[in-house]
């Protein structure tokens, strides 16, 4: 697959065989979903054994297909990661069958209440919106943690967008969460950073290939009366690069992050916005 800006996904260290996540075990929360997919094929291309957990198996299990079909090597299991219990229980399971756990990174999604104001919430529905999903992370991050702990070693990923550091309006618990999420990676990268372990936060622009974001871009072209392309083209005049982030991208960016070669770095939110958010 090309990007808008004519590169291939596929880069030199591949063409070379080197694999950048080879003997690596991750667990990936919410596989199933855009980013969850493209980021279990890309750990799976990199030499990790991915194990992918969501709400349906099946949907994982057509990408666990895919994975095998490829060479890689990917496991598939029904996980609620709103549950401690069950996140427990999983990771046990992935311990004593692999032995380890280098990477988690959760990626489920959750309701935001996107297009409300919040004076249009009521206190219940904000706390579902802006921390429903923050619950999630502490659950997988926490519990990931004390297995690494042990081991002396693991790299906690998160995502949030560029909306966590600059608000819009009208975007109900969105910004607050993804704010919230960027405070809680980096605290216990301070907890957990002794024993060896890094956690780190990428933060990503709407990807235009991202079935969500389609659907979001879709709504508001029928809205304004244009098109999906018009859309998609107006929100990445927002970025330095003039281009949207795609799977590829966010994926990619994941893969380095997790690696060895990015092992200095925890305790942040890595900006693969393509320039949206300037730092």
């Amino acid at each position: 697959m090309n990007t808008a800006s004519g590169m291939s996904v596929t880069t030199s260290h591949q063409i070379q065989g080197l694999k950048l996540l080879d003997g690596k075990t991750a667990v990936i929360y919410g596989a199933a979903g855009g980013v969850g997919t493209a980021v279990a094929k890309a750990f799976a291309r990199e030499g990790a054994t991915v194990f992918l957990t969501g709400r349906t198996e099946n949907s994982l299990k057509r990408i666990a297909d895919d994975i095998s079909g490829t060479g890689g090597v990917a496991d598939v299991s029904k996980v609620d990661a709103l549950s401690s219990e069950t996140v427990e229980s999983h990771l046990n399971r992935v311990v004593a069958k692999a032995g380890k756990l280098d990477i988690s990174f959760n990626l489920i999604g959750t309701s935001v209440a996107m297009g409300s104001k919040l004076t249009d919430l009521s206190d219940q529905r904000f706390a579902e919106a802006a921390f429903q999903k923050v619950r999630s992370y502490f659950i997988t991050m926490t519990a990931a943690a004390r297995i690494m702990e042990k081991q002396g070693n693991g790299v906690i990923l998160g995502l949030t967008a560029p909306n966590a550091r600059l608000p819009r309006p009208n975007m109900g618990g969105f910004s607050v969460g993804g704010a919230a999420i960027e405070a809680l990676c980096r605290q216990l990268a301070f907890e957990v950073g002794p024993k060896g372990v890094r956690v780190v936060c990428l933060r990503t622009g709407g990807t235009p290939d991202n079935p969500v974001l389609q659907a979001v871009f879709t709504h508001l072209a029928k809205l304004r009366g244009t098109t999906f392309q018009a859309i998609a083209d107006s929100e990445a005049q927002n970025t330095a690069l003039k281009r949207a982030p795609f799977l590829p991208d966010v994926a990619n960016a994941a893969v380095l992050i997790a690696s060895d070669y990015a092992s200095g770095i925890t305790a942040t939110t890595v900006n693969a916005s393509c320039g949206e958010l300037v730092d």
